[in-house]
């Protein structure tokens, strides 16, 4: 593969990497050409064995021969750009990488029904657009059993670079897509719904009905406004997490690996 080493950052082909915004790099799905970063050699190994195809490289000189040199074996015919140090530095975040990015295809997403038909416990996110918050729920979701998760058409792409950063490049590893229609949609799929919100009828999240559904949805809301109340109204069950001190509601990254903890599957039992 052709290693191409730059001494600037307007080098042909290097705009992916310095120039191109978020919302630039994903409306190139108009053409389908859709695309993402990936930072870190351990998050770019997670989205090759996740089947995720790459596009280009851009690291450091000195990984060419350490931290990505088992990735640049892995990548086939595509560009590797490399440059010193300083010059990459002043990527944003860049330093914080360990010096290694790949801007990869983004994929077809499979349809609801496909990710949901053999999956026993799902996450629904509803309208959290906190990038740090989306990539921690991911996180929780990989490590705690959740099968599939579903985003409202409102909440924050998980392809985003900060959101794939802080998922540890979890976001690879439980199927995903954006969900259209209502929690009714989900009833007609088998499951039964729980909305996590603070209301005078809730109950608490060690109720015994919540452990026994043979299929459950959970359904996370942002922390400022919450679930809609619309949202709340659809679910069969509303949940809460009981607090102490005073204190009336945890970051919904933290309530939801609260959640997805309590709430898994009898078989998930360690």
């Amino acid at each position: 593969m052709p290693i191409i080493e730059i001494s600037s950052l307007s080098h042909p082909g290097v705009e992916i990497f310095s120039t191109l915004t978020e919302a630039q790099l994903r409306g190139r799905m108009e053409c389908g050409r859709g695309v993402f970063i990936a930072e870190s050699p351990n998050v770019i190994r997670r989205a090759l064995d996740a089947g995720y195809e790459p596009l280009a490289l851009l690291c450091e000189q000195k990984h060419i021969t350490g931290d990505a040199a088992d990735l640049i074996a892995r990548l086939g015919n595509i560009p590797v750009y490399t440059g010193h140090r300083e010059l990459l530095a002043t990527l944003t975040g860049y330093v914080l990488t360990r010096g290694v990015l790949c801007a990869m295809r983004r994929p077809r997403l499979p349809e609801m029904e496909d990710i949901c038909r053999n999956a026993r416990r799902i996450v629904v996110i509803d309208g959290v657009v906190d990038t740090t918050n989306i990539g921690a729920i991911f996180r929780s979701a990989a490590a705690l059993g959740i099968d599939a998760v579903l985003l409202t058409s409102g909440s924050c792409d998980p392809l985003n670079r900060r959101a794939v950063r802080v998922s540890m490049g979890s976001v690879f590893l439980v199927p995903w897509t954006w969900m259209e229609g209502s929690l009714a949609d989900l009833g007609k799929l088998g499951f039964r719904t729980a909305a996590m919100a603070l209301t005078d009828d809730s109950i608490s999240i060690d109720h015994p009905a919540l452990r026994d559904e043979p299929r459950l949805a959970i359904v996370m809301g942002t922390e400022g406004d919450g679930l809609p109340r619309e949202t709340i109204a659809e679910a069969d069950y509303v949940v809460r997490i009981p607090m102490c001190n005073g204190v009336d509601s945890l970051n919904v990254a933290a309530a939801a690996a609260v959640a997805f903890w309590q709430l898994r599957a009898p078989e998930r039992e360690r």
